[in-house]
């Protein structure tokens, strides 16, 4: 069994260092984490491995994850680099926003890099853990480290995806459109109905069938069939009204408004199109 050395003690650290362990993936060796105490703590989610006090400490391994977060990864690699050989190990990070040559450092000392973004929230780990199944993660990097990789994930539950090392970012800022965009979206919604008198509670129920039904249709036929609305009718008219009244009611969201009437109409002439064939 491959052992494996984790770096980053935080949540997404302990429940891929418990699965990995419970399902007899990897062999959990050293924990290193910012403070040893942080490193004991993950060794008792984890089920397994030794809490290690600094780089200097760390046994060779035949992989290592990098569970730190963006700003530390680069220092993290290097500070491995420097620490233990790495020739034919691999190294590879959980980070959704940068792609495996962050780990140039590595690379450089002939290691097999990669990264591994499991796309959900992490703020409950032990019930992640109990329920990882199903759980999708975007990889890439070098073939020689996926082809470790992508089985290991698979034995604990996970979907990989493979995705293009070069749009890593855009690969994230998905995630932020699908989620934190969305409810931004959402608020200018509540708080336009508010405008219009409706108390708060009570925009939320109107707007609660009308988003449900939206993503409903989204998911089930696509982006371009789901849409509806002026936008999708070619009625420009009442498009221009309502960017005249939400600019009279609150200038910010009207710039918001104005900023998604284009991507709107390009979305409804793919919608179009699709009918005509």
């Amino acid at each position: 069994m491959r052992r494996l050395t984790i770096v980053g003690a935080g949540h997404v650290g302990r429940v891929l260092g418990r699965l990995f362990h419970q399902r007899g993936v990897f062999a959990v060796q050293d924990v290193l984490a910012r403070s040893p105490a942080s490193a004991a703590r993950g060794v008792a989610f984890i089920g397994a491995g030794t809490a290690t006090d600094g780089y200097g400490a760390l046994r060779p391994a035949d992989c290592y994850l990098l569970a730190v977060t963006d700003d530390q990864i680069g220092a993290a690699c290097a500070a491995l680099a420097a620490a233990v050989p790495l020739q034919g190990a691999l190294v590879f990070h959980c980070s959704g926003a940068l792609a495996s040559d962050a780990l140039h450092a590595a690379r450089d000392q002939g290691a097999l890099v990669a990264s591994a973004h499991p796309i959900r929230s992490f703020a409950d780990p032990e019930g992640v853990a109990a329920a990882f199944d199903g759980t999708f993660a975007g990889i890439e990097g070098d073939a020689a480290a996926l082809a470790v990789l992508t089985p290991a994930l698979d034995a604990i539950g996970a979907r990989p995806v493979p995705i293009d090392a070069a749009a890593k970012t855009v690969y994230h800022a998905a995630a932020v459109f699908a989620s934190n965009y969305l409810v931004t979206v959402l608020d200018a919604a509540l708080r336009a109905y508010q405008a219009a008198g409706i108390p708060e509670a009570v925009a939320r129920e109107l707007a609660r069938p009308l988003a449900q039904e939206s993503l409903s249709n989204v998911f089930r036929l696509g982006a371009a069939p789901a849409l509806s609305g002026p936008i999708a009718r070619g009625d420009m008219a009442t498009v221009a009204r309502q960017q005249a009244a939400v600019d009279a009611w609150d200038a910010s969201t009207g710039a918001l408004y104005q900023a998604l009437v284009a991507p709107t109409v390009a979305l409804a002439a793919r919608k179009q199109g699709a009918a005509a064939n």
